[in-house]
Order: C-alpha cells, then sequence, then structure tokens
C-alpha cells in the first residue's frame, strides 16, 4: 500500500510487493559484509549435506557493469511457491510464502565475492527457521540511481537450517525504463514548476500522462471534461506507461463516456507525496491546482472550469484524490476515491492513532502480534513485519510516506517518526502533529463551511475485505458523514479486498464502468 497501500501502489497492490513496500524511515545501515576477490562463477546451486551448517548465501559478482566495481544493497529472495518463478516478483498473494534478507556492499569487484547471513537482516525471520522444502532463490544488487543487477533464479530442495553455503551470482544489468514517448492517444507532460523549484532549491516539474479519447481533435472547438487520476504507491508513468494505450482501446471498444483522462503520478525516492502541501515533501497540492492543470488547460481542449474537473485515484491516490478534493472544494467537481489509506485515524490500519492513544504498532492489547495484510480471509503480514520489510529494502515506501507527509521535520533535517522502531511505541508529539492529516478531523472542524461545497462531490468506496483493514477507517468516515447528514456516496462493497474492487474496466457491472459513467454524468458528458 501506500498503500498501506504497500511496496507496494501502484491498483498499485497488484504490482510485485517491493513495488508496494518499502522503509518505515531510515533504518540504521548494517555492517557492510567484506567484498573479498574470487574468481567469476556461475555454478548452479549443489544440494548440501544434511550435516552443513545452516544456509549461508555466496554471492558472485559476475558481470552487469564491466570493469567497474560496484556499490549498493544486495537482495536475496527467497520463496517456496509453486506459482512464482521468480522470488523478487512475489504478489500479495504469495508474500506469507517470501523470504529475504540484506547487505550492503561497497566497492565489489567483477569476479568479486561476498556472503550475506540470511539470518542477521531477514524478512519475515531468520532463513534457519525457515521450513525444509524446494525453493527457488535469487540476488539482486539495488543501486542508488543506477540500474540493478539481477542474477539468474536457483532452484533447489533444501533446508535453511542445515543448508551449508548456497552458490548465487549477479549476473546481468536490469534495464533502464524506455523513455516516455508520445502517441497519438498518450501525451506525456511536464510542466516547471515554480513552487517546488523553490522548495527544492533545484529545478522541478510536474509529470502528466494524458490519454486523448478516440474523438479528440476531430470536432473543431469541442472541448473535454478531464478525469484527473492518481495511482497508489508504485505508480509512476514508467510503471504505468505500457498500459496506457490498452487503456484507451479498452474505453473506445467499450464505449465509455469521452473523457480526457490525466494521470498524475505521486511518487518520490521518499514514497507517495499524495498531493499535500507537506513540510517534508513540499507544495504538492499547490503545484497541482496553481499549476499543472492550468497549464494542461492551456495545451489541450479541456474544460476550464470546476465542472469539468474530475478527481480520481486508488490507494494511495484514493487518499490523494479525496485529500485534494477537501482541501479544494471549489475547484473541482467531485471525486472519486477508492480504497483510500486510512481517513479516520482512529482505526490507521486498525491502530489508534489519535492523541491521547497509547496502541502499539506491533502488539494488540492481549499481547498478540498486531496484523496488517490479509489475503483469502487469512493473515499473511504483521506491521512488525512490514517494518522490517522497509529495513531490508532500504528503500522509503508505503509505511514511510506518512511520515514524510503526516510528520514534523526532526532535529537532522528528515521527518520524524511516529513508530519507535524498536517497541513499536507512538510518539505523542507526533500522534499530534498527524491530527491536521486526519480526515474525519479535518471534516468535521471545517463542515460548517465544507459541507455545503462537497454536496454532491463525494463518492467513496472500499471492500469490506480490504487487504489492509482500510474498510475499518472508511466505517467509521460514513458514519461521521452520515451523522452530519451529507449526501456522500460511501460505500463499502462486499467480498471486495483492496486488488478487486473496482473489476475489469470491461465489465459493464465493475465499479471501473460505474465511476467513469457517473464522472461523466456530473460534468454533463453523454
Amino acid at each position: 500500500m501506500k498503500s498501506l497501500a504497500a511496496v507496494v501502489a501502484v491498483s498499485s497492490l497488484t504490482v510485485s510487493l517491493l513495488c508496494l513496500v518499502a522503509c518505515a524511515g531510515a533504518p540504521p545501515p548494517p555492517a557492510a559484509a567484506a567484498s573479498t576477490p574470487a574468481p567469476a562463477s556461475s555454478a548452479a546451486c549443489v544440494p548440501q549435506p544434511s550435516t552443513a551448517g545452516r544456509l549461508r548465501l555466496h554471492v558472485t559478482f559476475t558481470g552487469g557493469v564491466p570493469d567497474a566495481a560496484v556499490d549498493g544493497r544486495l537482495l536475496v529472495a527467497m520463496s517456496s511457491s509453486p506459482d512464482v518463478k521468480n522470488p523478487f516478483e512475489v504478489g500479495m498473494a504469495h508474500m506469507d510464502q517470501l523470504w529475504m534478507a540484506a547487505v550492503d556492499v561497497k566497492n565489489l569487484p567483477q569476479g568479486g565475492a561476498t556472503e550475506v547471513d540470511p539470518d542477521a537482516l531477514a524478512i519475515p525471520r531468520p532463513f534457519s527457521q525457515a521450513p525444509a522444502g524446494k525453493y527457488r532463490v535469487s540476488a539482486r544488487l539495488s543501486r542508488e540511481g543506477a540500474p540493478g543487477i539481477a542474477g539468474p533464479v536457483v532452484e533447489q530442495t533444501f533446508d535453511p537450517a542445515h543448508a551449508g553455503t548456497i552458490e548465487l551470482t549477479l549476473e546481468e544489468g536490469e534495464p533502464k525504463a524506455p523513455p516516455l514517448a508520445d502517441t497519438d492517444g498518450v501525451k506525456f507532460v511536464h510542466v516547471p514548476s515554480k513552487l517546488l523549484t523553490a522548495f527544492y532549491g533545484r529545478p522541478v516539474n510536474l509529470d502528466a500522462a494524458v490519454l486523448l479519447p478516440p474523438s479528440y481533435g476531430t470536432v473543431k472547438g469541442r472541448r473535454y471534461a478531464t478525469e484527473y487520476y492518481i495511482p497508489g504507491f508504485g505508480g509512476s508513468l514508467a510503471a504505468f506507461a505500457p498500459r496506457f494505450e490498452q487503456s484507451r482501446k479498452t474505453r473506445a471498444d467499450a464505449h465509455y463516456p469521452e473523457l480526457v483522462r490525466v494521470i498524475l503520478p505521486g511518487m518520490l525516492p521518499s514514497g507517495h507525496h499524495v498531493f499535500a502541501d507537506s513540510i517534508n515533501d513540499g507544495p504538492w497540492g499547490s503545484a497541482l491546482v496553481q499549476e499543472l492543470i492550468p497549464a494542461l488547460e492551456k495545451q489541450f481542449s479541456l474544460v476550464a472550469t470546476p465542472r469539468g474537473r474530475l478527481l480520481s485515484g486508488h490507494s494511495s491516490g484514493g487518499w490523494s484524490s479525496l485529500w485534494v478534493m477537501i482541501t479544494h472544494p471549489d475547484f473541482f467537481a467531485g471525486t472519486w476515491s477508492t480504497a483510500p489509506d486510512p481517513v479516520d485515524f482512529r482505526n490507521f490500519t486498525t491502530i489508534d492513532v489519535t492523541p491521547g492513544s497509547t496502541d502499539n504498532f506491533y502488539t494488540n492489547k492481549d499481547g498478540s502480534p498486531r496484523m496488517l495484510m490479509r489475503m483469502g480471509g487469512h493473515d499473511v503480514f504483521s506491521v512488525k513485519q512490514f517494518a522490517l520489510f522497509d529495513e531490508v529494502t532500504g528503500k522509503v515506501g508505503a509505511l514511510g510516506t506518512f511520515d514524510w507527509v503526516f510528520s514534523p521535520r526532526g532535529p537532522l533535517g528528515a521527518p520524524m517518526h511516529i513508530i519507535n522502531p524498536a517497541t513499536g511505541e507512538q510518539d505523542p508529539a507526533v500522534q499530534k502533529a498527524w491530527e491536521k492529516w486526519d480526515i474525519h478531523k479535518v471534516l468535521d472542524a471545517g463542515w460548517a463551511t465544507l459541507g455545503p461545497k462537497l454536496k454532491g462531490k463525494l463518492h467513496l468506496f472500499v471492500g469490506d475485505a480490504d487487504t489492509f483493514h482500510l474498510n475499518e477507517s472508511m466505517t467509521l468516515l460514513c458514519d461521521f458523514l452520515k451523522s452530519k447528514g451529507s449526501d456522500a456516496v460511501c460505500e463499502i462493497v462486499p467480498g471486495k479486498d483492496h486488488s478487486t474492487l473496482t473489476g475489469d474496466a470491461k465489465d459493464p457491472t465493475s465499479l471501473t464502468w460505474r465511476i467513469e459513467h457517473e464522472m461523466a454524468a456530473a460534468a454533463g458528458v453523454k
């Protein structure tokens, strides 16, 4: 999610786990393993005798970046799922069968090798605690600002408690994403932002993809209402670009109402900025309405009035679209937000994070682990495991996003953390700072003004089996809206989870179909 809506967006949550999850903050880096020269080797793993010691991982850098030593975080993933060919591509459905370990390496030369202790920094537990069985194992080097280096997948049956050393290799540089290229129906836009440039002290662009309907440009003077869609965690333009043409074709073949669709990516190195004006990420919300949308309305034939501006989004993008709506209620005709990240902080994926709460992020009041993710009716990942996964991958993502957007800046310039990573306890000062981002409290405090402005504009949906328990937070907000006599559409959809909520766009019974037609009706599009 974010979403919790994790690594993985993005829905943003059907992508690989590494795109959905990241860290709750910058963890203390593990001690780098010594890099020792060794002959290049691509030998397959050999089954280890039962008398060998616990599993160790010996990784040799055989290529990928000629004549250059490399730095980065070395990850080794292991999965027993028969449905997953590469353990780095494990999705949410198989997270309970994923193991991952990490170590930092520096100046690893070609032909050099390093050892990974899969019990030192590992998720969900030390590898030696994994059951015996058939595993697929692979290594990958993640590098800052450069393509990663991957190795082949090794399949072997072993007992991690007695497997001894397994040989892995790093062989091929991962390809860079292809450059974004315009087509007749998809245009990529990069608008220089004065607001963000001033915040960061360097040039910053606002990026978007504009998906044009079939009739665009064929009728002189025609202007189109616009859906501004915000993907969830991991939803970068590069990640979504391969699907844009198919998305246009699907809607055209199904005779959807003709809207221009603008895809608004929200990803930064610090996670999803959720189009908020935050002290750590910058004024992304203001930049959207003051700079990007006016620029788009000048460049394309768009309806440049509130009635022609429609918001939507899923997961972190669902929260984003709702936040943009309530902070700019006169600028848009409405929002259709699906499976938004927590909208009422009395239940932040089962945790009360409002001031005064003593809820622990890691354990329930009875001492049992606080579970975060569920699939098919059973729990698969706890909050503590989720945070540890962040620490292993070493990137800011789903949990870290919340700190970067909601938390005050700490004395060293990084955002403060609401979670004590060692104990799971909450920081009361950070709790208090988070109040201004609690959508329930924002609406409650400003209802006299916001209520009339939001009439007919709120359309909120979540599955009652949401993967991250987001239905529980939404239920509280729905109850609040009902108590205020709001006409908001606030639906908890039976039987749907985070990934299945919106359905197939080709299906006339899907939520996607319904939303697109409701947006068109709100904008007066036939």
